[in-house]
């Protein structure tokens, strides 16, 4: 039925590294979803790395709403159809992908599993699929893979010469797109970060350490692997005086022009809420706006991603692509979010549990599933491609359009 463009888990299995016990690599074949990446990582990883992962800003309202958006969803599928091949096919800023699926920005990537960054980067290459790299990365821009699309996600700096010095970094790197932050004016309330010490900087509890003794292969990864840094930042010691410098609280519209003059590929603008927002960011010389709460970890309560999607596709009009970033996991929630009208929808915290719980190769799993979730969700719907879907074919229960 399905014409595949990723590989196989069969064949991604059979490249085992040493750190991948056979165990494991049965375990991971028995993944089914998400959720199930998210039990194997709890089991794996000391509380603090993952209630870092898992958890969101203050009362976690905004970041629980964002994913039962999903819940809502109602599917209305034609029957009658053939559906016997159903392609998965997909454009994104003028290159095709082969499923609507932007993995994206992520820090402290290497806390979770010492593979870090690149594994993911890797990852993503092999299934086709473009990789975000995050300012607040523990791998460096030019360390990075340079297999796949790569993008590279800014935050604007108060000192606009360190901006300017990483999209420089970024360009001679050749990736290709750049996605400017616009929601962490200062930075949120993430009180689970704090009651475990995850804090700049770091103020580890006896109780914390005392956890992550209980997971022997997470420290000695941890000791055995270079140190955590923000690689991209500088040297180890300045790294806390430039954290106080990054989040800019005065970013305008002004900012985004500035980027689209000296940047030379693609701009896409992340963190917005508001219809009104959109337009201006378009208007300054934005590619591409990604619908986005940060996952639910800045402003809680803030808008749900997949409820704001289609006022900001029709306003818009096609004047620049839009994303959904938040609350996706699975390949039927990046179904419903093309529908609703999204180019493709960015997929992080799924990617951290898969990669907590068995580094790349549970990456590899993780982008598997959804694609053969997708798959058998557009056959479903009685549909054979990614651009057949529309609202036509989804409401949410509430009966409101979305």
């Amino acid at each position: 039925m399905t014409e595949r463009h990723l590989p196989r888990w069969s064949e991604i299995s059979r490249f085992v590294g040493p750190s991948l016990s056979r165990t494991t690599v049965d375990r991971l074949a028995r993944v089914r979803t998400v959720d199930d990446f998210a039990r194997l990582a709890r089991k794996r990883a000391p509380r603090s790395v993952f209630d870092y992962v898992d958890g969101g800003a203050e009362r976690e309202v905004a970041m629980a709403a964002s994913t039962r958006a999903f819940d809502e969803v109602v599917f209305h599928p034609k029957v009658m159809r053939d559906v016997s091949v159903v392609s998965t096919q997909a454009t994104v800023l003028g290159r095709p992908v082969p499923l609507p699926v932007v993995l994206g920005p992520t820090g402290f990537t290497r806390m979770m599993h010492a593979e870090g960054e690149p594994a993911v980067a890797r990852a993503a290459a092999r299934a086709g699929l473009p990789y975000t790299l995050s300012t607040m990365g523990t791998t460096s821009i030019e360390k990075l893979p340079r297999d796949g699309d790569r993008w590279f996600q800014l935050y604007l700096w108060k000192d606009r010469a360190r901006s300017t010095e990483l999209v420089e970094r970024a360009a001679d790197a050749g990736y290709s797109t750049l996605v400017l932050t616009v929601d962490v004016p200062v930075a949120g309330g993430r009180f689970r970060d704090t009651y475990n010490g995850l804090t700049m900087p770091p103020t580890l509890s006896p109780r914390t350490l005392a956890n992550m003794a209980t997971k022997p292969r997470w420290v000695f990864d941890a000791l055995t692997t270079d140190p955590l840094a923000f690689e991209s930042l500088g040297d180890a010691e300045d790294v806390m005086a430039l954290i106080n410098t990054v989040f800019e609280p005065a970013v305008t519209p002004s900012d985004v022009e500035w980027l689209r003059s000296v940047w030379p590929g693609k701009l896409v603008v992340k963190g917005i809420q508001r219809v009104d927002d959109a337009k201006l960011a378009v208007a300054s010389g934005a590619d591409g706006i990604a619908v986005s709460n940060h996952g639910g970890r800045q402003l809680d309560r803030s808008v749900t991603p997949l409820e704001l999607l289609p006022p900001v596709v029709d306003a818009l009009g096609g004047a620049a692509e839009v994303y959904l970033d938040g609350g996706v996991r699975s390949g039927a929630d990046v179904a419903a979010a093309v529908a609703f009208g999204a180019t493709a929808a960015f997929v992080a915290r799924p990617y951290l549990y898969a990669l907590m719980a068995a580094g790349e190769r549970g990456v590899d799993r993780l982008l598997q599933i959804l694609h053969d979730d997708y798959v058998r969700t557009l056959a479903l719907l009685g549909v054979t491609s990614t651009a057949e879907l529309d609202r036509d074919l989804v409401t949410l229960r509430t009966g409101r359009p979305a």
